[in-house]
């Protein structure tokens, strides 16, 4: 999913006649979105889900309100998309810990071993 949303998502908003934050506002909406619907499928690990999703959440929240404060005439608070940027940096770097940890566990099963949660001292 994060591949398909980089490969053929990004792409196509890099695309659209919008400005920069309006872009990103998009992709930062997106993002919530599957962070919303790896949290509803079991996938990853929960508390990291979390933190992606309030992370996403704020990152579109403050572009959306950049966005807003743009179509009013206020032209001068680029420091909300840069901390929305930030946020959906780290919030990525979460989502690909996440994705690694599926993978791992997934390596593990199919090896023939039980989780760590399984295995008794």
């Amino acid at each position: 999913m994060l591949g398909a949303l980089a490969l053929l998502v990004v792409p196509i908003l890099k695309e659209l006649p919008l400005g920069h934050s309006t872009r990103t506002a998009l992709l930062a909406w997106m993002l919530v979105a599957l962070a919303l619907y790896w949290l509803y499928a079991g996938m990853g690990y929960r508390p990291l889900l979390l933190l992606q999703l309030l992370l996403f959440s704020g990152a579109a929240a403050f572009l959306t309100a950049k966005v807003l404060l743009f179509v009013i005439d206020v032209r001068q608070l680029g420091i909300l998309r840069a901390l929305a940027r930030g946020m959906i940096l780290v919030g990525a770097g979460l989502a690909g810990a996440n994705l690694l940890a599926m993978l791992l566990l997934l390596w593990r099963r199919s090896r023939g071993g039980a989780p760590l949660s399984d295995r008794r001292a």
